[in-house]
């Protein structure tokens, strides 16, 4: 059972519109955002919220993303949890924009702060939340997840925002394994 919430995103202004930050964006769109009582601690910021009568941990690491693992860890061994019951909100390039998808474990996809959190944690076979960016036709890899949206994906990013956080909200009222059968690679956006 998942009951804690990792949203992966950069520090700093420069970053804010990137889409590596999507899984900050995404946690800023949850429907009880605004209750939410973010505290500093664990090289981030954490808050707790009950659902459903069920205590649920949010954490944003506020170290760079290649370093989310040393926020994670300790904010893990804090509240006791393992591996299986945490969730990792990020960006993937392996999904095209606009599609979302729930999975447990699998490969990290060259995402450093994936990698990170598993070698800080010692395991990659937590949840995941992968929300679609897509690959660059041209450039590297780097320069996409570190840019902003283009104008055309700047059109559907609130709409794909607001179809994540319901998803996740979702995942959240009604277990793990029921959002990965009903969110499987979906597209949310047209």
């Amino acid at each position: 059972m998942i009951k804690a919430i990792i949203l992966l995103g950069n520090p700093g202004r420069q970053y804010e519109e990137t889409r590596h930050n999507i899984g900050w964006k995404v946690g800023d769109n949850l429907s009880f955002f605004y209750q939410l009582d973010w505290q500093k601690k664990f090289k981030g910021v954490y808050s707790q919220i009950l659902i459903n009568g069920e205590n649920f941990s949010f954490l944003k690491p506020q170290n760079f993303m290649n370093l989310s693992g040393e926020s994670v860890q300790p904010f893990m061994k804090f509240f006791k949890l393992s591996p299986e019951e945490i969730i990792v909100v990020h960006d993937d390039l392996e999904l095209d924009f606009g599609k979302i998808d729930f999975k447990k474990g699998g490969g990290l996809g060259g995402h450093n702060g994936l990698r990170s959190i598993s070698q800080q944690i010692g395991d990659k076979n937590f949840y995941r939340f992968r929300i679609g960016i897509g690959r660059p036709a041209r450039g590297d890899v780097t320069s996409h997840v570190l840019g902003k949206f283009t104008p055309d994906e700047q059109i559907s990013l609130p709409i794909l925002l607001e179809k994540s956080a319901q998803a996740l909200e979702y995942c959240l009222e009604n277990g793990i394994n029921t959002a990965i059968k009903k969110y499987s690679k979906m597209k949310v956006i047209n």
